[in-house]
């Protein structure tokens, strides 16, 4: 009688489970979009069948376990999430539920449609948008890592390596306006100059990067190698 009663609970609770996941349309018209999880990083909220999903840092089919209309638990982040408007700016949020002691944090804005966020511009080859939204990061946090001057140099490189040469520069320059004080810039787009055969130019960037660091010897050998021409 008890092996009954149990496997009538647990089938009882899986019913409930299912039949739990599906979603209004109103719910599913609020909520579908994209949410700024940090400066430059996203969360998509998108629904398949009536069930929520996420899309976040790499995986595309993250399954929410609903436990409400409006609640959510999140395994991949081991966070309870609602969808809530922000009563200061009207603006829809998705939030963390917060944990006992803590008090309620509007985490991640709803993006409207034409927003995108700097790395998105700068695939779309919208390089001015994207040094915009760069120097709106910097100015609100200088240790932002989105910002960070190696990650422009290593992905600078990257289009080098490709043979992507005006990708390159375009990158390169956005980090010359980030950091118009570190030689290494100016070096980083000089290389791309040389690459892309404008030479003259080059120069004028190699002894720009000198300027800033006489050690650069690299740059130094240039220099000297074509003002002997």
């Amino acid at each position: 009688m008890k092996l009954k009663t149990s496997i009538y609970t647990l089938l009882l609770l899986f019913i409930i489970s299912c039949s739990n996941t599906s979603n209004s349309e109103a719910f599913i018209n609020k909520t579908t979009g994209r949410y700024l999880y940090n400066s430059d990083e996203l969360i998509t909220v998108y629904f398949n069948d009536n069930t929520l999903f996420l899309k976040w840092r790499g995986a595309t089919a993250i399954k929410p376990l609903k436990i409400d209309e409006n609640t959510f638990f999140v395994k991949e982040m081991n966070e309870k999430i609602q969808f809530l408007n922000n009563p200061s700016n009207g603006k829809a949020y998705l939030v963390l539920v917060p944990k006992e002691n803590e008090s309620l944090q509007y985490n991640f804005k709803k993006l409207d449609p034409t927003e995108k966020t700097p790395s998105e511009y700068l695939a779309n080859h919208e390089f001015d948008k994207a040094l915009e939204a760069y120097f709106t990061i910097q100015k609100n946090d200088s240790l932002d890592p989105t910002i960070e001057e190696q990650n422009f140099n290593r992905l600078g490189y990257q289009k080098l390596k490709t043979k992507n040469y005006e990708e390159a520069l375009q990158i390169f320059k956005i980090n010359i306006a980030l950091y118009p004080y570190s030689s290494n810039v100016y070096d980083s787009y000089a290389d791309a100059l040389k690459r892309n055969g404008d030479t003259l130019k080059a120069i004028e960037f190699y002894k720009k990067s000198v300027s800033l660091d006489s050690g650069n010897k690299q740059a130094k050998r240039f220099i000297e190698k074509y003002d002997k021409k």
